[in-house]
């Protein structure tokens, strides 16, 4: 464990607050590094992506970079956007 997964471990555990917030944000930044990576897997840009949903690249700068309160919706479009398709689990 490096020094950064135990100082990340030390604060869960002082507070409960801080867990449930870091997971909550983690699960965030996943989302959008999947969505980076499923559009750079078929080698397209942003402006690519944006011209397909009718939005502009900042836009879809801040879903990888910022995926807070994604509409399912929205991810849907964006996997559509890619020829892919959404796939949702609940563990």
């Amino acid at each position: 464990m490096d020094d950064l997964e135990k100082l990340i471990k030390n604060k869960k555990a002082e507070s409960e607050d801080f867990a449930l917030d870091f997971e909550d944000g983690y699960e965030m930044f996943k989302i959008g590094v999947i969505l980076r990576q499923a559009r750079k897997e078929i080698g397209v840009t942003q402006q690519e992506v944006a011209d397909k949903l009718n939005t502009t690249k900042s836009v879809i700068s801040r879903m990888e970079n910022h995926a807070e309160d994604i509409r399912l919706s929205t991810l849907r479009k964006y996997a559509k956007a890619l020829g892919r398709k959404l796939k949702l689990e609940i563990l």
